[in-house]
């Protein structure tokens, strides 16, 4: 596989699903995409529970005026959208998702959650055991054990693990108390981080006197909490302002600098603008070790109702 580029744009709010409260088409979302290929960030991810196909479809449209090996695909099977008494469901999502998308394969494609994963993961193994082409195959939402068993399935199968993606920032970062960072680490598999900009309240756009705007998912998360996030929205400044940089290029530089694959979720151009400068950016251990200590100084819970704790 060709070598990944530092960071993965997500295209989750492209499903209007409601959690980020915004009305988005494929006409204010294709100069996001076209931003982006221009800056080399090349690697979607995706998923049909985002809108119910809405983003794979809108991707799907941009990806169509490109070749196919100047893009990577990242997309899921959510267990939740699939029929568990149906034997033939896993090959079935796979192939309705590269029919929607008018794709001959993905470049990535995960288990979404532990929804009766082990199952899933074993149907998933036997679909791609003996093809010509895999894709990497990653867990999504797992803890270390769940990682572990997900492992060993696909082993058993001739396949092997090849990424992790887990809600990972700076008041998360669970998924290194655990000791899946360093699993990853040591069995050669990318961990992707994604809420690394905690949906804009890491970004600095937000504070006590600005909240998020009332009616979305996130507003109802953050907006308590804000006030608080300015000491380190505010730590974050500084080193922004060393790097003649933005705030919200910090947690993605962060996230970065402790080995990860940081997916950032984008609806506008200045999100890939600053996406790009993010990864030029390198922390300084001393200064990832500050931003590290202000964020466990807040005590903040930012694990949401669809995940769990990690440790």
């Amino acid at each position: 596989m060709r070598e990944l580029p530092k960071i993965a744009l997500g295209a989750w709010a492209w499903g209007n699903d409601g959690t980020f409260g915004n009305s988005l088409n494929a006409e204010n979302l294709k100069p996001v995409f076209e931003t982006a290929m221009a800056h080399g960030l090349n690697l979607w991810d995706t998923a049909y529970v985002y809108g119910m196909g809405t983003s794979e479809k809108v991707l799907a449209g941009f990806l169509k005026e490109h070749a196919r090996n100047s893009y990577y695909v990242s997309d899921k099977f959510t267990p939740q959208c699939a029929d568990p008494s149906d034997e033939n469901a896993m090959a079935e999502m796979i192939e309705m998702q590269l029919k929607l998308m008018d794709l001959d394969h993905f470049d990535i494609y995960w288990i979404h959650n532990v929804w009766g994963a082990p199952v899933w993961t074993r149907k998933l193994a036997e679909y791609f055991e003996g093809k010509e082409y895999v894709p990497m195959i990653g867990v999504s939402n797992h803890n270390l054990a769940e990682i572990k068993e997900a492992d060993a399935i696909l082993k058993a199968h001739g396949l092997k693990l090849s990424a992790v993606q887990n809600h990972y920032s700076l008041i998360n970062r669970s998924s290194e108390e655990s000791g899946i960072l360093d699993y990853c680490r040591e069995n050669g598999i990318v961990f992707f981080s994604y809420m690394v900009l905690e949906q804009g309240a890491l970004s600095g756009k937000y504070d006590a006197a600005h909240p998020m705007p009332e009616g979305s998912d996130r507003a109802r998360v953050y907006n308590p909490m804000l006030a608080q996030l300015e000491v380190l929205n505010g730590e974050m400044k500084k080193l922004a302002d060393k790097y003649h940089a933005g705030t919200a290029q910090i947690p993605v530089a962060w996230a970065i600098a402790k080995g990860t694959l940081p997916i950032i979720g984008v609806t506008k151009t200045y999100q890939v603008d600053d996406a790009a400068k993010a990864a030029e950016i390198t922390l300084t251990a001393e200064e990832v070790q500050t931003l590290e200590k202000t964020a466990d100084s807040l005590r903040l819970n930012a694990v949401r109702e669809w995940e769990k704790e990690m440790k």
